[in-house]
Parts: C-alpha cells; structure tokens; sequence
C-alpha cells in the first residue's frame, strides 16, 4: 500500500512563495501592458505595414499589386526625390548648427549670470517650443514676404531685398530660421541642465590652478557636456530629416497641393506621392529610404562622439 507524500512546511512557504512572485510578475506586467499594446497597434504595426506597402502598387481604392522593388526604382530615378533628398540636408545642416551653438551658448551665460531671473528665462526660452506650429508659420511668412519686416531691415542696411518666399537660398534661409527659432530655446534648456550637473569644485579646482574661462570650458564644461551634446545632436539631427510643417506652410502648399521644389523636403515629398499623386506604394518606400537615411545618420553621429571622446580622454591624459 503506498503511503502518502507528507510536504514538508519548507516545501509548502518556497511553493507560497513561488506562487506569490509569479502574481506580483502577472500585475506588474497588467500594469505595464497598455503602453506596449498601444506601441504595437501605432508603432510597430505602421512600421512593418510601411515596409510591406512599399512593395505593391495600391491608390488606396482598388486592390493591392505585387511589383516587388519597382517603387525603389522609381522613386531613386525622380529628380524631385533627390531635391527633396538635398533640401532636406542642406537645410538641416543650416538649421541645426548654428541652432547647436547657439542653445550652448545661451545656456552657459544662463548658468554663469541672471540667478536671480534663471526660471523665467528657463520659461521664456521654451515657450517657442509649445506655441503651434502652423502659427508660427505664418508669422515668419509676414516677416520674410517681399515687403516684410527682413527685406526692410536689409534694404535699411544698404542691402538688397530677398526672395525669401521664392528664391533657391531665400526659401532655405527662411525655413531654417524657423527651426531655429522654435528649438534653440529648447536645446538650451537640456544644455543648461547638464551644466547644472558639473560639480563646482572642479571649477574651483581649475581657477585654483590658474585656469581661464576658455581653458575651463574646453577641458571641463565641454567634455562633461558631452552626453547632453549628444543627445541634443541626435535629436535635432532626427528632427531636420523629419522637416515637413515649416516648408509645407510657409510656401502654401497647404492650400494648393503643390510642391515647390525650392523647399520640398523628403516628407513633404512623401506627402505629396500619397494624398496628392495616390501613389502610396512609392510614398512607402520614401518612408523607408527616410527611416534608413535616419539611421546612417545617428549612427554617423554616434561614432562620431565616440571618436571625439576618446580624443578628448586621450588629450586630458
């Protein structure tokens, strides 16, 4: 006859205890699971549905066709692609440094003077930020009009007016003021931030040592600063490949449905091949040679911090 398996208590607490951590594991990923529920219907879903779009001819009516890498072909072989492709760098490029430098350089004097008045300034210098977009827009389109605020300012300088709404360079200059304008502020709120972080013994320690402001900023602000440059770059890096609000306003293509090819950007590009061509197969494929564009970009960056960073580290040795 066999006898019955008697539990022992250690057996019954390390079971009460098994038990007890697997419900602590089931609501902590309750509570956890809508944000991934909600990224995986609005996040990854419109990712893969891209790249799986950009291999069909569909206008959004009739069935979907199979034409494998033909709307690759054609996007590399129109001309508008690669103009849009080359605005959106060039205006990048004119946006994003100078807007770099100048947040560093409005966060340092925050830092250094102004205690009394910091946390207004903090806000003054972030309301650009959360003003609409399409607002601001249209304000930098009455200041940059041929008989704008800007041309006047220039032709009282002895200077000649601009095309900012029509010229080649005009347009560009005018859009990436905008971008500068609604995120230096920004910028500088993450810069003033880390320079918060730095303790301020080792600015002590430097001006002890006999160290100027320039030798202070080159060998202990900016190398401390280094991830909150990073982080800033890739961001802003991000953003001007992502540029479609401030050209597709300021040139009036919200109402007509044009696309002017002094401002068009890889978005707007894309844009337009969609809700105005119905191709939206090709406008997939723009969104993916987009999304890889981003990618060799950030990588580009990444390494290129790394690389700074162990020049700086090396130098300090």
């Amino acid at each position: 006859m066999a006898q019955p398996v008697i539990s022992s208590p250690h057996a019954e607490s390390k079971r009460r205890f098994l038990t007890e951590q697997r419900r602590s594991r089931i609501t902590a990923y309750t509570f956890i699971s809508p944000f991934f529920i909600l990224f995986s219907i609005f996040g990854l879903y419109p990712i893969f549905f891209t790249i799986y779009l950009s291999f069909f001819k569909w206008d959004a009516l009739n069935p979907m066709k199979f034409v494998g890498w033909k709307n690759y072909d054609l996007v590399t072989s129109d001309p508008t692609f690669w103009i849009s492709f080359s605005n959106t760098l060039i205006m990048g490029l004119m946006g994003t440094v100078p807007q770099i430098l100048l947040a560093l350089l409005i966060a340092v004097l925050l830092n250094s003077t102004m205690t009394r008045f910091k946390k207004t300034f903090r806000v003054l210098f972030f309301m650009p930020n959360i003003t609409s977009i399409v607002a601001v827009t249209l304000v930098f389109s009455t200041l940059f009009g041929n008989n704008g605020m800007i041309n006047w300012i220039l032709n009282g300088l002895g200077l000649d007016s601009m095309a900012f709404n029509s010229g080649w360079w005009g347009v560009k200059i005018a859009i990436s003021t905008m971008v500068m304008w609604r995120w230096t502020g920004y910028n500088a709120i993450i810069f003033l931030s880390g320079l918060q972080s730095i303790p301020t013994d080792l600015y002590e320690a430097a001006r002890i040592d006999g160290a100027n402001r320039r030798q202070q900023l080159t060998f202990i602000t900016l190398p401390l600063l280094k991830p909150f440059i990073v982080f800033v770059t890739l961001l802003s890096t991000i953003g001007a490949l992502q540029l479609f609000t401030e050209p597709y306003v300021f040139l009036g293509q919200a109402g007509t449905g044009s696309t002017r090819q002094e401002g068009i950007t890889m978005v707007t590009y894309l844009y337009s091949e969609a809700f105005r061509n119905g191709f939206f197969g090709t406008a997939a494929a723009t969104a993916v040679l987009l999304f890889l564009v981003t990618i060799i970009f950030s990588v580009l960056n990444m390494l290129v911090s790394n690389r700074m960073g162990g020049d700086t580290g090396g130098g300090k040795a």
